[in-house]
C-alpha cells in the first residue's frame, strides 16, 4: 500500500454548508417520514442508471437509504465512496423492499452536494465483501465502513456499558491500575518496556491486573471493576491477540457460591439486552475431571452429543501388548461415519491426535454386524461382542480409540477429535448458545520430567479448597482450587479464582511452584508484604470482552469485533507494526539489537 501526493488539480468540491447540515440519520427513516424534507449525508453506497433516471443508495452509519434522481445530468458525477449531501423528499416507494428496513421509502432529491471524492476502494464495502482477511486489515479504515462491521462495533460499546451498569448497581467501583509495572510470572510471555531514566531496567505491560486489584481488596475496596487492556506474547489464533480487553472484577467476603450466581446475572443481563436471548438461571456447574473426562475440554461445548467412553473394562482381555500398562484406554464413536473415513481419512486424525501427544490413534469400523479392522486380531469373539453391546453400536458406525499413561494428554486429544467431527457432521445448530461453569480445577500441573515440581494450573495466588490443604504436603498433585471458568459454546469467556489471603499458605505454594525465598522476596516481595496487614477473604474473575462479543456477533473470528487487530503473526498490515526504531532511540535506552536466530 503506497502513499501517493495529491495532484495539483484539484479535486475536492466544498460544500456551501460548512456546518454539514444534517436533518436525519439515512437507516432511521420510515414510511411515517413521507412527505417530509430532508437532509442526509453520507457515502455513495451503490448507483444505478435505469434510463433518464438513476437510484443512489445512501450509507451512513445507521444503515441505507436509496435515492431517487429524476435528472442525472443536473447533478455532479458521483461513484461509489464519494462523499455527498443530499436534500430532498421522502415518498413511498412503488414497489418497496422488504430486505432493507429503509425499503418502503425513497428520497426524491431536489439537491446533490458533492463534498468529497474517493478513488475506487480495493474491495467491495457491503456486509458480503470479496476480500481477504488480510487485505481488509491492510486498508481497515475501509472495512470500518461495512454495516456488519460497526453492527459488532456498536454490539461492543453496548456491552461494556451493560457490565459498567451492572456492576455500578451492584456496589462496584471502577478503579485503574498500572500499564507499566514489574514483570510478574502469570503464565505467558510478557511485553517489556525499557527505562530510559534507568538503563538496564524494564517495565512490563500488564497480562492482567491480577496482583494491583488484589491490592485494592487489602486497601479496603471490597468490590472493584475495570475494563483493562491486557497484553501476552504469546502464539496467536482465531480467537486471541496480543492485546485484549477484560472486564475486570474483585471483590470480598463472598464465597465462591456467591461470586458465580452474582457473575451469571450479569451474564443474563448482557444476552437479553444485547441478543434477546433469555439465558436460564442458575448455570449448571461441571466439575473439571467430570468435563475432561466425558467432553475431553475444560471448555467442553455441550451443544452436542459426542462422548469420550472409558474403554478400559471392554478392553481387559485385550491381548495387544501396548495396553498392558496402568494408563487409560478411552474411545470415541462416530455415528455413520465408518465406510466414508479411509485410511487417508484416518491418517489425518492420528496427525491430530498427535499434535495432543497421542502416539497412536486405532479404529474399528461396524459393518453388517461385527466389527471390522486390523484390530480385531487382538480382540476374542466375547470381546466383541461386549464393545457392540456396551456401546450400543449401529451399521456403520465409527470407534476411534487411544492409550496413555497421561490423563489430560487422551482427554484433550480425542477430545480435540470430538470437536472437529462435530464441525464436520454439522452437529451444532447455529444460533443456540450453552453457558456453563466448569469449577474444582487442580491447583498444579506436574512439570514433566520433573517429580515433585509443579506449574500453577491458573495463577500462584489461586486458593486451595479448604478440604484439600493437608494434601500441600503430602499429595500436591491431587490438590483441587476455588477455581472457576465461564463456558460458552465451547469458549472460555472468564475465568477466575477465590485468592490466596494467608501469608504462610501463599509462601508454601510459592515454594511448590519451585520459587526459592530469594525469587518470592525480588519478585513479589513488595506484594506479600501487604499481607501482613490483614487482607481479606477475596475473589474474583475476569471477562474476556472480545470473546463474549465475538460469540453474541455470531463470528468465529475474534479480529472481527476489534477496530483494529493484528494478524496471526502479530503484525498490523495497515500500519505495518511492529517497526524499526532508530538507533538513537535505541541507545537513548540502553538497547543494542543483536543478531537471533
Amino acid at each position: 500500500m503506497n502513499s501517493t501526493r495529491p495532484s495539483g488539480k484539484a479535486n475536492i468540491i466544498t460544500t456551501r454548508n460548512k456546518n454539514m447540515e444534517r436533518s436525519d440519520y439515512n437507516g432511521n427513516l420510515r414510511l411515517k417520514d413521507a412527505g417530509r424534507k430532508v437532509t442526509l449525508v453520507g457515502w455513495v453506497s451503490n448507483r444505478r442508471r435505469l434510463g433518464a433516471i438513476e437510484f443512489i443508495d445512501l450509507r451512513d452509519t445507521s444503515g441505507i437509504v436509496q435515492l431517487y434522481v429524476g435528472n442525472p445530468d443536473a447533478i455532479p458525477d458521483v461513484r461509489n465512496e464519494y462523499v455527498v449531501q443530499v436534500k430532498g423528499e421522502v415518498r413511498a416507494k412503488e414497489v418497496p423492499n422488504p430486505n432493507l428496513p429503509t425499503g418502503e421509502i425513497e428520497v426524491v432529491v431536489e439537491e446533490l452536494i458533492l463534498v468529497n471524492k474517493a478513488e475506487n476502494p480495493p474491495f467491495i464495502i457491503a456486509d458480503k465483501t470479496d476480500a481477504l482477511e488480510e487485505t481488509r486489515l491492510a486498508y481497515r479504515y475501509l472495512d470500518l465502513r461495512r454495516p456488519i462491521m460497526q453492527k459488532r462495533l456498536r454490539l461492543r460499546a453496548q456491552t461494556v456499558k451493560i457490565f459498567h451498569d451492572f456492576l455500578d448497581e451492584n456496589g462496584f467501583t471502577e478503579v485503574e491500575t498500572p500499564i507499566l509495572n514489574l514483570a510478574t510470572p502469570e503464565g505467558a510471555r510478557d511485553y517489556i518496556v525499557p527505562s530510559r531514566l534507568h538503563h538496564g531496567r524494564f517495565y512490563a505491560l500488564p497480562q492482567s491486573p491480577q496482583l494491583f486489584k488484589q491490592l485494592l481488596m487489602i486497601g479496603g475496596m471490597e468490590r472493584y471493576y475495570q475494563v483493562a487492556r491486557c497484553f501476552r506474547d504469546e502464539d496467536l489464533r482465531a480467537d486471541r491477540q496480543p492485546e485484549f480487553t477484560q472486564v475486570d472484577i474483585e471483590c470480598s467476603f463472598l464465597d465462591q457460591d456467591q461470586i458465580l450466581t452474582l457473575m451469571e446475572q450479569a451474564l443474563a443481563k448482557l444476552f437479553k439486552e444485547t441478543i434477546n436471548y433469555d439465558v436460564p438461571l442458575p448455570l449448571r456447574r461441571m466439575k473439571y475431571w467430570d468435563a475432561m473426562d466425558k467432553y475431553g475440554s475444560d471448555k467442553p461445548d455441550t451443544r452436542f452429543d459426542l462422548f469420550l467412553i472409558d474403554l478400559k473394562q471392554l478392553f481387559a482381555n485385550c491381548s495387544f501388548p501396548g495396553f498392558q500398562g496402568n494408563g487409560y484406554l478411552k474411545g470415541l464413536v462416530i455415528p455413520g461415519k465408518g465406510k466414508e473415513t479411509s485410511r487417508k481419512k484416518l491418517d489425518e486424525l492420528s496427525m491430530e491426535a498427535k499434535k495432543f501427544g497421542i502416539k497412536t490413534l486405532y479404529s474399528l469400523k461396524f459393518n453388517e454386524g461385527a466389527l471390522n479392522g486390523s484390530f480385531t486380531k487382538f480382540l476374542d469373539e466375547e470381546s466383541q461382542k461386549g464393545i457392540i453391546s456396551s456401546l450400543g453400536l449401529k451399521e456403520d458406525d465409527l470407534l476411534l480409540f487411544a492409550y496413555s499413561e497421561d490423563r489430560r494428554q487422551i482427554d484433550f486429544g480425542l477430545g480435540a477429535l470430538r470437536s472437529l467431527f462435530a464441525k464436520e457432521m454439522g452437529l451444532i445448530e447455529p444460533g443456540t448458545y450453552d453457558l456453563l461453569w466448569v469449577v474444582d480445577f487442580p491447583m498444579f500441573d506436574p512439570v514433566e520430567g520433573q517429580p515433585g515440581l509443579y506449574s500453577a494450573e491458573h495463577h500462584p495466588f489461586t486458593r486451595p479448597r479448604d478440604e484439600d490443604l493437608p494434601l500441600l504436603d503430602s499429595d500436591p498433585g491431587e490438590v483441587l482450587a476455588y477455581a472457576y471458568d465461564i463456558i460458552i459454546n465451547g469458549y472460555e469467556c472468564g475465568g477466575g479464582t477465590l485468592r490466596i489471603y494467608d501469608r504462610d499458605i501463599q509462601w508454601k505454594i510459592f515454594n511448590l511452584l519451585g520459587l526459592s525465598d530469594e525469587d518470592v522476596a525480588r519478585k513479589f516481595g513488595w506484594f506479600i508484604d501487604a499481607f501482613k496487614y490483614g487482607a481479606p477473604p477475596h475473589g474474583g474473575i475476569a471477562f474476556g470482552l472480545d470473546r463474549l462479543c465475538m460469540i453474541l456477533s455470531g463470528t468465529d473470528n475474534i479480529r472481527d469485533v476489534e477496530a483494529f487487530p493484528k494478524n496471526l503473526q502479530a503484525v498490523d498490515p495497515m500500519s505495518k507494526a511492529p517497526g524499526e526504531v532508530s538507533e538513537d532511540a535505541l541507545e537513548e535506552v540502553g538497547i543494542s539489537i543483536t543478531d537471533h536466530e
